[in-house]
């Protein structure tokens, strides 16, 4: 038998790479296989919020809003380049909850996190405020304003492999998990290489199934588990559309079906609008925003901005399946969003912990709580208590206001820079922007130019640095800039990729760790 890891974990969304994360840190040797690329599922398709959950409340779910509302500002300290404050202006709507609850809600939204950085809520009179300017004229006269942050899923579900990567995980993408045994208190884990169909063997003294929509088809592999908890798969899709409003505030709107619709601006230019609750059945890979669902979003929001908004105005949509614990909740939006752990021995041998719900924002403590629950399995130093509250993601190492210095300190050190551009790398690499650009002193140093600032010397950093294969991997999850970017110019960089991998220099691109 070869190298056997103290832990596998078959899943790359933010679960799995949250815990091989804390896991690497802690000292143990981690292996973590992805069937497709990093945050592909899920985990790149939500609505891009770090937020205790106001709606949660009226579930009386106190605790998993506690904890979300601490992590809030944990994880903003952690990762200030891809998570930023936001606040959120919440119009009173006479015939639907009364604004003694909602003021409420807000205060214990307020006060039960233990809020510090983030401003506290006000009220606001939106016949005078800027923010009312762009609500239909005399309808809505009372509000709130909030706070909450906004966040790059798919980039916090990248970094936080990374991170896992040079504490010395391996990360292995495009490799699915097509049968799991047990052999003398081993799993043994057999991953197929999807690109190229070769099959190799991971043993592991433990196992953890963080597969999310697909966490009851892994056991079905041969794990010899028969789950005791079940996944309700929720259908959440998204729009985004030319911007709405000129100011920087997000909008949060109550529906009369007692769902809320979020208006957050996105990407400079664009307004994001969604989510959509509705159960899901059939493969989580094959789901999209429906043309109901698009109309729905969009009447949604009609209901409150002066700016009408049609289905002919979509610029892109995207939609995702929650994998929630299934409560036996009638109504999709009323499903908890707490994450429960299941802890096997099939036949009293080693640990298989499969994990059921969770969001975004608790996944640093679902991580410490999983490696709380494999303690027993682990050794020594190997189950010591948890450090990834404190310790900055790659490119975090900054203040949580400095992002606006660190921009300004990448244009001193490259002049040739524009605005928008060093802000872009700033917000995506932080502190490591630096790394990317190298000793370059002008554009043409950065190689060919694929539109919308993404150029060569980006795509290799991305492809040897962050596990990027193909141009979807690049312009849609490692960055947004499929929303600038032609489709002739989408596929030139595949090609460009496909090319590359063809060259005699194919292993060092590909080499995962190195530097450009």
């Amino acid at each position: 038998m070869g190298e056997v890891f103290d832990l596998a974990i078959i899943g790359g969304g933010i679960n799995g790479c949250g815990i091989a994360r804390d896991a690497a840190g802690r000292g143990n040797s981690v292996f973590l296989c992805e069937m497709n690329d990093l945050a592909s599922g899920t985990s790149s398709w939500s609505t891009k919020l770090i937020h205790g959950g106001l709606r949660y409340l009226e579930y009386f779910e106190f605790r998993l809003v506690r904890e979300a509302l601490i992590e809030r500002e944990v994880l903003w300290q952690i990762a200030p380049h891809i998570i930023r404050p936001l606040r959120f202006v919440l119009p009173h709507h006479s015939g639907l909850r009364p604004a003694w609850r909602l003021r409420l809600g807000l205060w214990l939204y307020d006060y039960i996190g233990g809020r510090k950085l983030l401003p506290p809520t006000s009220s606001l009179d939106l016949s005078r405020e800027k923010v009312g300017e762009a609500l239909i004229p005399g309808r809505f006269k009372r509000g709130f304003e909030y706070s909450d942050c906004f966040v790059d899923d798919a980039r916090l579900v990248l970094l936080t492999a990374r991170d896992a990567a040079d504490r010395g995980a391996e990360i292995r993408t495009r490799s699915r998990a097509v049968a799991i045994r047990q052999d003398d208190g081993i799993w043994q884990v057999t991953v197929e290489d999807t690109l190229s169909g070769v099959h190799s063997t991971v043993s592991a003294r433990a196992l953890v199934n963080a597969a999310g929509p697909w966490v009851e088809t892994v056991l079905a592999e041969g794990t010899g588990v028969e789950p005791k908890t079940k996944v309700r798969l929720v259908q959440g899709s998204h729009i985004v559309v030319p911007k709405l409003y000129d100011h920087d505030r997000a909008y949060i709107f109550q529906n009369a079906d007692g769902r809320i619709v979020f208006a957050i601006p996105y990407q400079g230019d664009f307004t994001l609008i969604g989510t959509t609750d509705r159960d899901y059945e059939g493969d989580p890979a094959k789901v999209k925003a429906s043309a109901e669902e698009i109309g729905y979003l969009c009447d949604s929001v009609g209901a409150y901005l002066k700016k009408p908004v049609t289905p002919a105005d979509v610029v892109w949509t995207f939609s995702g399946v929650r994998p929630l614990y299934d409560d036996g909740a009638s109504d999709a939006k009323a499903a908890t969003r707490e994450y429960v752990f299941e802890l096997d021995t099939p036949g009293g041998g080693a640990p298989l912990l499969s994990i059921f719900g969770g969001k975004i924002t608790t996944y640093r403590r679902l991580a410490e709580e999983a490696l709380q629950k494999l303690a027993p399995y682990l050794h020594g130093d190997k189950a010591r208590e948890g450090w990834t509250a404190k310790s900055p993601l790659p490119g975090g190492d900054f203040d949580v206001f400095g992002l606006d210095e660190l921009i300004a300190e990448l244009r001193r050190s490259y002049p040739f820079l524009t605005e928008p551009h060093a802000a872009r790398l700033a917000g995506a690499y932080g502190t490591r922007a630096p790394l990317l650009l190298g000793t370059a002193t002008a554009m043409a140093d950065l190689g060919q130019s694929f539109g919308a600032t993404l150029t060569e010397r980006e795509v290799r950093y991305l492809v040897a640095n962050e596990w990027a294969v193909t141009a979807e991997d690049i312009v849609w999850r490692r960055s947004k800039l499929g929303l600038r970017l032609s489709a002739a110019e989408i596929a030139a960089i595949d090609a460009w990729l496909i090319a590359q991998r063809a060259a005699p220099t194919d292993a060092a691109l590909r080499k995962a760790g190195g530097l450009p």
